[in-house]
């Protein structure tokens, strides 16, 4: 009989222990550590390379040019850094029903499309169930092959009996190793196959798509290890309710972080936005307190996002509500607190809601000041000047200082039709001045020093 060993793994971050745990010494987290049975130790040994490793000088490895190829989804490839590098392996997270079979079953039509040798692994879905969301999406009728299977042994068979050069797998929690013993995605599992794909991928040169299921708290299913084996990490993130999708980009070793795809979900499948700005103000309210619109960048794409306060007196007594959706709410709390202190605002006793409209998540501080004008408009019930763009980043003693790429920012508020901006003083340079000729003939630049400076301009 093969022998069985009992070992006791946190599905947060991967830890062993041969006793069971209530908290997880590596990751601190309770209640995280689950027991997982194996039958055959040797299987949990991944496999070594064919042929040993070369010591080699840096100065004398040739330097390669970096060849990518396109999925035939540019938002897509915009995410990945330009394309695909082959021998990649990407990891594609997100909710349930978010898109994410959809996304990759379009890309690895578009790959077919291209004469691209392809193989769709699903362990969720039938044959038959494959072709019929195929053909709702309504796209050419191409040469895919697909493989419904959880064994994990018959899929390394087939991908090393066609060696294909992209496979996509549908998902990592369904697949299986039977010599291992445990159900599909229990830790062992889902860890040990990854590792076998990723020896799979840079011994061939294979691209792997795996999509992996997420937590309830947002995090991608099994142990964080997994994010650091594969080589990308992309989250289809957006509400289940609202048609956009945002695919962003958190792990990339041949690409920028941080950069998104813009996608609407149609009743024809997942559809390229080409102009997300458009897209984000398309039903802005127009001379309403309480809103601004900021120039954000998000990657190398500067995106026109606008940004609502309601400030309301709280009526019940007790601590008042300071909720903030798409943003940093430690962020929000300062800005808060700094407009109180140096602009002399009474907020202690209100109720203060922000949102970010379009369930875009803000992340950098450049959209303090457009923050700090919409709470101030609200609760004054004054609306801003129309047509303008608000940059820039607050500190604690009520300065604005200066942002990055700030010219990117103006060339997309002016495309988009805005007619003022507010930057920060510190922006305004003489090379920068040189450089913005053109901009500065259509477009209005007003330069702020301080927060009080700047609520004496948009409330005069």
């Amino acid at each position: 009989m093969p022998r069985e060993k009992v070992v006791f793994v946190c599905n947060v971050c991967g830890y062993e222990a041969y006793k069971w745990m209530g908290h997880c010494p590596e990751c601190q987290g309770w209640n995280t550590i689950m027991e997982e049975r194996i039958k055959n130790v040797n299987a949990l040994k991944t496999p070594s390379p064919r042929e040993p490793g070369e010591l080699k000088e840096l100065n004398e490895i040739k330097s390669s040019l970096e060849e990518r190829f396109s999925t035939g989804i540019e938002e897509l490839d915009r995410v990945l850094g330009g394309g695909v590098v082959p021998g990649t392996v990407i990891l594609v997270g997100g909710d349930p029903g978010i898109g994410k079979s959809t996304l990759l079953l379009q890309a690895a039509l578009g790959l077919a499309s291209q004469d691209c040798d392809l193989i769709y692994v699903t362990g969720e879905e039938s044959l038959s169930q494959v072709k019929m969301r195929a053909d709702r999406l309504s796209l050419p009728q191409v040469s895919l092959k697909v493989l419904a299977e959880t064994e994990y042994g018959r899929i390394a068979e087939q991908i090393e009996k066609n060696n294909p050069q992209v496979v996509v797998v549908d998902s990592i929690q369904a697949i299986m190793k039977s010599e291992l013993g445990n159900v599909p995605g229990s830790v062992v599992q889902v860890r040990e196959i990854t590792a076998s794909l990723t020896h799979l991928a840079k011994s061939r040169q294979i691209t792997f798509f795996i999509i992996g299921h997420v937590t309830k708290e947002g995090a991608i299913a099994g142990p964080r290890l997994l994010e650091h084996m594969v080589d990308c990490v992309l989250y289809f993130e957006g509400e289940r309710y609202q048609s956009f999708r945002i695919l962003r980009s958190i792990k990339n070793r041949f690409g920028p972080t941080n950069e998104i795809g813009i996608f609407t979900m149609e009743s024809s499948g997942l559809q390229e936005v080409q102009n997300p700005s458009a897209l984000f103000l398309n039903q802005r309210p127009q001379n309403m307190p309480g809103s601004s619109v900021v120039p954000t960048m998000e990657g190398t794409r500067p995106l026109l996002v606008e940004i609502q306060a309601l400030v309301t007196p709280s009526y019940f007594g007790g601590t008042p509500r300071r909720t903030s959706t798409g943003l940093d709410h430690n962020r929000a709390a300062i800005i808060i607190a700094v407009l109180e202190k140096r602009a002399g605002m009474q907020l202690f006793n209100c109720d203060i809601f922000i949102n970010v409209v379009g369930g875009v998540k803000i992340m950098e501080p450049a959209a303090d000041l457009g923050i700090a004008l919409s709470i101030a408009s609200s609760l004054r019930d004054k609306p801003l000047l129309e047509q303008t763009l608000i940059v820039g980043e607050i500190g604690l003693t009520g300065e604005v200082r200066p942002v990055s790429r700030i010219e990117e920012r103006l060339r997309e508020g002016l495309k988009m039709g805005f007619s003022r901006c507010i930057v920060p003083q510190g922006n305004i340079s003489g090379n920068f001045l040189s450089n913005t000729k053109e901009i500065k003939k259509d477009l209005e630049i007003v330069s702020v020093a301080t927060l009080t400076q700047a609520l004496n301009i948009v409330f005069p």
